[in-house]
């Protein structure tokens, strides 16, 4: 009688063993399934980042070389470091750059300034041209180091 209870017993052993086995290796797998998704975002983030300091170097050049305003590039240079959430590190690196992007960045564009009546137009430009007459030469030595720019360590 007791070969009756340790036959079943033993197979129900068993196929619990394999059913824990089967488990553990679908746990690895998803394991290392999502550990290469989080490796793959973490790499895109990267380049992403990369991309876009590369976009800023570029708009300092064209800044330099006199291919983009002051204050277009400014503002081109002020949204990239706001993109890429830097803004703060890098304000006390560049103050004159983010004074003037202060400055113009809350002035509108495009079809909002069209609807401005003119003599708001001219009081935001007379802000603006102020502005980067008092800070160019400051500017552009900032933009000159922006040129090499690489991201802040953080410790």
């Amino acid at each position: 009688m007791s070969t009756h209870f340790v036959i079943p017993a033993i197979i129900i052993v068993l196929t619990l063993g394999c059913y824990a086995a089967y488990l553990l290796l679908k746990l690895k797998k998803q394991t290392a399934a999502y550990r290469q998704a989080n490796q793959d975002r973490i790499t895109l983030a990267n380049e992403r980042r990369e991309s876009v300091i590369t976009d800023i170097r570029y708009i300092a050049v064209a800044m330099l070389e006199e291919r983009c305003e002051l204050s277009e590039g400014v503002m081109r240079i002020g949204k990239l470091f706001d993109a890429l959430s830097l803004t703060e590190q890098v304000t006390s690196d560049y103050p004159s750059l983010f004074t003037h992007y202060q400055l113009i960045q809350s002035h509108p564009i495009k079809e909002e300034r069209k609807a401005l009546p003119k003599q708001q137009r001219m009081k935001l430009d007379f802000a603006r041209m102020k502005s980067e007459a008092e800070l160019e030469t400051t500017i552009l030595q900032e933009v000159k180091q922006i040129t090499t720019f690489e991201v802040p360590v953080k410790h």
